[in-house]
């Protein structure tokens, strides 16, 4: 019994400790007061100011096309990197390549994003691609580290692939790319979509990188939203976090319906 009641204090204390600072906030965002940590009554006026501010709405178009783009990119280009690597053990550069794909998964934000500016000067100086910092380098910075986490996801769902199936299609006639592309995609379809899933939520939050590879004009929302707490935390960011995570919440209940309602139903007995 004593077990038992640690046990549900521990984990009341964890949600509290995780979850108690975001119910704060989604809480003062409906706060009349300008002061956020003064309550004067309620009111939904801060979210009215959301949407008419034009550098948020800016902000947050812009950082869904990267993280769509960014994402797509690097579901592409690491579900290569993983096939290459899971199917094909023996290669030259096989080592270089895992080696490249796995260091942004280690390497501080600060140094990957440093290092891609340096790279896009150097490329403009010598090429004049690309012309100026904006919408583009964003994109490609994104592409890089969001593929090492892409190719993490694929790779470990493929290693667990039975290879009987390709075989048993190659037997019957079916060339690589059909097998590829028919047999092996297929399977692995949850694997890719939870890589992209990923990929495009690391591009929404980052802001370390996009700091160093953006230009005037190209500020995604983690940068506005960060200009902004540093002047101050104002009402309105709270009613912006607060439409983030109802969003974000949204999708996840979505998706729980869904892998719900896909799960066979037992026969009865």
């Amino acid at each position: 019994m004593r077990r038992n009641g640690l046990l549900l204090t521990a984990t009341v204390l964890g949600f509290a400790f995780l979850y108690a600072p975001i119910m704060s906030l989604v809480i003062f965002s409906f706060n009349e007061n300008r002061l956020v940590t003064v309550w004067s009554g309620f009111s939904t006026k801060w979210y009215a100011e959301v949407f008419a501010d034009p550098q948020l709405i800016d902000a947050a178009w812009l950082s869904i096309q990267v993280a769509f783009t960014a994402a797509t990119i690097a579901l592409v280009l690491g579900t290569l990197c993983a096939v290459a690597l899971v199917r094909f053990r023996r290669f030259r550069g096989r080592t270089a390549l895992a080696a490249t794909v796995s260091a942004p998964l280690v390497m501080p934000d600060v140094i990957t994003g440093l290092a891609l500016l340096l790279l896009f000067v150097a490329m403009e100086s010598a090429i004049g691609w690309p012309a100026g910092r904006g919408l583009m380098t964003i994109i490609i910075a994104h592409s890089v580290f969001c593929m090492a986490y892409v190719v993490v996801v694929v790779q470990s769902r493929l290693s667990d692939l039975d290879l009987s199936l390709e075989e048993a299609a190659m037997d019957l006639g079916a060339t690589p790319v059909r097998v590829f592309f028919d047999i092996t995609l297929p399977i692995i379809a949850p694997a890719l979509i939870s890589g992209w899933l990923l990929a495009f939520t690391l591009s929404l939050d980052d802001l370390v990188i996009a700091s160093f590879v953006s230009g005037p004009g190209s500020s995604t929302l983690p940068m506005v939203i960060f200009s902004k707490v540093k002047l101050g935390v104002s009402p309105d960011v709270n009613a912006l976090a607060t439409i983030i995570i109802g969003l974000v919440a949204l999708g996840v209940f979505a998706a729980t319906l869904v892998q719900l309602r896909s799960r066979p139903k037992k026969s009865p007995l």
